[in-house]
């Protein structure tokens, strides 16, 4: 999947490229800062700022001899520098500069991100705008329940999804911090000064107290946000593949020119999207456990969140990316077929209605139970073709509650025609 993945934009902000840019801009921030404050010579940081600059290839070589990745790239930027190179990285430890850019890693990968959640809530509301009043089966147990509107059973999931912006947009936040406090967390060799003034430089908030490392519950809180986004893919896409099943066939992913569902049977168009992103959202979710264990560090740290850290940011960005835009694509394109929901509707005989004829009951005087018996004895009683609305008229039991016009009125949708619209609308405002 990843092979196809085209989205350059994204993929390149979890380039090597890009983290080492992140550094760099670190660094240059520090020196800056620090010449401010008469730590450094102004002349050091203006050279450092100008002159600055790394080969992906040359810290490669270097780390094969120093095997320290953050010592080989201050190598590269102070060979590059010349004398004043030997105030680049003063006073700071190697996390302070990867954890500090790690923040503005994800800001770039979240710039990107932030578009396709865009283009996701827009995707998803006009087809809750179009479908308000497209009448289909409410299923419970995979059975008829009561009446809804496609565009209502869209609207359930466009609420989920505003919920999982929130809550990414919050851990995102969360994230956007900075740390330079040394080794320990001590600021032994670097004043808060320098911290808060590099934090302001680079738009980011002073960690509140760090060990070594920015406490990776931050982290773990982003990947579990992006894990919920996979949460809400995956409930979207199976109730897109259920509905496209062949005894159903009330949706269907759009299908293009010369495409071909099967090698074999030519007759076949399968939802192969919403199956697709369902295997996305498993992959998504399964980097939750691993950044949530990353928590718990040695001591003031070890590095064993690193490895883990250089493969779960990039999947799950890249991931939640694709299978955001992917959907949205899927939306898009999706053919609802009103004619086949209504003819679904029909098959059940009207039994949709039947809570509704339940309450009516109640409130001519039978107590609940008696009402429940009566309904589902006729309920239970109907044969094929016969409609639960006429039953009822016939019935000798329920035959004297009901008149042709009141049934007509109960079994007409117009109860939950009322407050759908209202729902939906409550959506779509927020």
């Amino acid at each position: 999947m990843i092979a196809r993945y085209s989205r350059d934009e994204m993929v390149e902000a979890w380039s090597l490229e890009s983290k080492f840019q992140c550094m760099q801009d670190v660094e240059v921030a520090v020196a800056l800062t620090q010449a401010e404050l008469k730590i450094i010579p102004k002349t050091a940081a203006i050279s450092i700022q100008k002159k600055s600059r790394f080969s992906v290839k040359r810290i490669a070589e270097i780390e094969k001899e120093t095997k320290h990745d953050v010592i080989a790239f201050v190598s590269n930027l102070a060979e590059n520098v010349g004398p004043a190179g030997r105030y680049i990285h003063f006073g700071l430890t190697s996390s302070d500069v990867l954890d500090t850019a790690m923040s503005l890693n994800i800001r770039q990968a979240h710039k990107v991100l932030e578009k396709t959640l865009n283009k996701m809530n827009t995707s998803l509301k006009k087809v809750v705008r179009q479908h308000k009043q497209t009448w289909c089966s409410g299923r419970t147990h995979g059975m008829h329940a009561e009446p809804t509107t496609f565009g209502l059973k869209m609207a359930g999931h466009l609420a989920e999804f505003q919920r999982c912006c929130e809550r990414y947009k919050l851990a995102y936040k969360n994230t956007q911090i900075g740390k330079l406090s040394g080794a320990v967390g001590t600021y032994s060799a670097q004043s808060v000064s320098v911290e808060k003034k590099v934090c302001q430089k680079l738009k980011l908030k002073p960690e509140v107290i760090a060990t070594q490392v920015v406490p990776r519950d931050r982290h773990a809180d982003l990947i579990y946000a992006l894990g919920m986004l996979g949460c809400f893919l995956e409930r979207l896409a199976v109730e897109l593949r259920h509905l496209q099943r062949t005894e159903l066939q009330e949706v269907t992913e759009g299908f293009s020119k010369g495409q071909k569902g099967s090698s074999a049977m030519p007759h076949k168009k399968n939802p192969i999207s919403a199956e697709n992103l369902t295997g996305v959202a498993r992959m998504l979710r399964s980097y939750v456990i691993p950044a949530m264990e990353n928590i718990a560090l040695w001591h003031e740290r070890d590095i064993s969140h690193s490895s883990v850290e250089r493969v779960v940011f990039p999947d799950a960005f890249i991931l939640a990316d694709y299978g955001l835009e992917r959907m949205s694509r899927v939306l898009d394109g999706l053919y609802v077929n009103k004619e086949k929901m209504k003819e679904n509707m029909d098959i059940s005989g009207g039994q949709l209605f039947s809570s509704h004829v339940l309450l009516e009951l109640v409130k001519k005087g039978l107590s609940r139970e008696e009402a429940y018996k009566l309904v589902q004895k006729v309920s239970h009683g109907m044969k094929k073709g016969q409609h639960l609305r006429e039953e009822l008229l016939k019935h000798k039991e329920t035959c004297t509650y009901f008149s042709k016009k009141q049934l007509d009125t109960l079994f007409s949708g117009k109860a939950h025609a009322k407050s759908i619209e209202a729902v939906i609308q409550r959506v779509l405002r927020k």
